[in-house]
């Protein structure tokens, strides 16, 4: 998980802090929004970015 999360971090550094701020800090979408200083809705777009790019890296470096 730590691989891809820094693959992520690479690519989209904002979805990466999303995924450390919702799954390991625990924080909700207006807290996370808060922190960013961005939209919440754009934490929702980029949480769920995330969970499908991290989903399909994982999914790929465990496959093969």
């Amino acid at each position: 998980l730590q691989d891809a999360l820094e693959a992520l971090e690479l690519l989209d550094p904002r979805q990466a802090r999303v995924v450390e701020l919702r799954f390991f800090g625990g924080l909700s979408i207006p807290e996370t929004a808060a922190v960013l200083g961005i939209a919440p809705r754009t934490v929702v777009d980029d949480w769920t970015m995330a969970r499908a790019w991290l989903r399909q890296r994982l999914s790929r470096d465990t496959s093969g």
